[in-house]
């Protein structure tokens, strides 16, 4: 089969960002303006912001006509979607044409792009806010059968892309079902309607401390090496073991002498897009983390899982949207995740509510197992 480079295949732009000082820029504006979270499934035709022509003219954001395919190479790297509006997007996404398109249709190099999902997390430089810049993208090296063969690769991947949908569904209907379950358990922080405690995240908490500051450097000896765990381990509110990267021994010792994370202590997400999604450790690994993250220890008064429950809820969310500290990527400083308020129910009630979340859980290892198999498919 003959391989080419994506760069000979596509034009490929990225996107740029008006300056938000300027009004003109965005106020009434009509051209929609595509950032990473409107990449929702296959295709793009939505956007929440939307610039002027004046932004347009007055930035490096370009306008992509519909059937673009949008690839994200800052943040969250590897998500794709195709344009079914003619739109803008911000710098961290990558806008690909194909040149010609008796070589390559769109849905074959949307699942092309879709399988590099991991190779572009390897690969990708930084800490906080991993990246690829536009040279790795155009490099990329991409298996160009016939059309005829694209297109039966592209209808195997449909049906695959529907089931993955489907189990991915009933997972979300899960995560529903344990959030409508501790408003039926704790009502509401803001009614208050039981009547239960209202403390801070401090009060529950004996340690509050994010990780090292400082950019590490990693290893690739797992042999020897530790695990170093940063936000993007975090994401779907379980500990993800799956993708982890290791720091060397001696740079371990130095940060272990300064925290050790337990057994029952929460990780919480403190910096980036997705600030503020918490997981229990429910394991005995010996690891450390990055600033990205802040380890919070419960006391006897509150249940982990309840915690992680009660810091995931929306209302404790919008808290977090009020404190925000940063311009440019999103930082929850520790002071306001301290005064951040929750209900503290009696242990019981908290302990009755975790065993639900357990057994829900249960149900969600064996979906997720499903997906793993699903996901195995790909184009190589």
């Amino acid at each position: 089969m003959e391989f080419k480079k994506l760069g000979e295949l596509c034009s490929i732009v990225s996107g740029g960002t008006p300056s938000r000082s300027k009004v003109e820029f965005w106020n009434q504006g009509t051209i929609p303006w595509i950032k990473i979270g409107n990449l929702k499934g296959k295709y793009v035709n939505e956007a929440d912001e939307f610039i002027t022509q004046e932004g347009l003219n007055g930035s490096s954001a370009k306008l992509l006509p519909k059937g673009t395919v949008l690839y994200t190479i800052f943040a969250t790297l590897g998500e794709v979607g195709i344009l079914e509006i003619e739109a803008c997007t911000n710098q961290a996404i990558a806008g690909l044409s194909i040149n010609d398109s008796k070589q390559l249709t769109t849905d074959y190099l949307y699942y092309f792009l879709k399988s590099k999902k991991t190779y572009v997390n390897d690969i990708g430089r930084g800490v906080a806010q991993n990246n690829i810049n536009m040279s790795i993208l155009r490099n990329f090296d991409i298996p160009v059968p016939n059309l005829i063969k694209q297109k039966e690769i592209v209808s195997i991947l449909d049906k695959v892309s529907f089931i993955l949908n489907k189990r991915s569904k009933e997972l979300q209907l899960l995560d529903e079902l344990v959030k409508a379950r501790f408003v039926e358990m704790f009502g509401t922080l803001h009614d208050n309607e039981n009547g239960f405690d209202v403390v801070t995240i401090d009060d529950v908490c004996s340690l509050i401390k994010d990780g090292t500051h400082q950019t590490p450097q990693y290893t690739e000896d797992k042999e020897s090496g530790y695990k170093f765990l940063s936000s993007k381990d975090v994401m779907s509110q379980k500990i993800d073991w799956s993708d982890i990267k290791y720091i060397p021994a001696d740079l371990h010792e130095q940060l272990y002498k300064t925290l050790k994370p337990q057994r029952n202590d929460i990780l919480m997400s403190k910096n980036g897009v997705n600030y503020g999604v918490a997981a229990v450790n429910d394991t005995d690994e010996v690891f450390d983390i990055y600033v990205s993250l802040a380890l919070l220890r419960p006391k006897e008064v509150i249940n982990s899982i309840f915690f992680r429950c009660a810091i995931n809820n929306q209302e404790t969310k919008l808290q977090f949207n009020s404190s925000i500290k940063g311009i440019g990527v999103p930082n929850l400083h520790l002071g306001e995740i301290r005064k951040t308020k929750i209900f503290l129910p009696p242990i019981e009630l908290q302990n009755q509510f975790a065993d639900f979340v357990q057994q829900v859980d249960k149900s969600k290892f064996v979906f997720k197992n499903h997906l793993k198999i699903y996901k195995n498919y790909s184009i190589t």
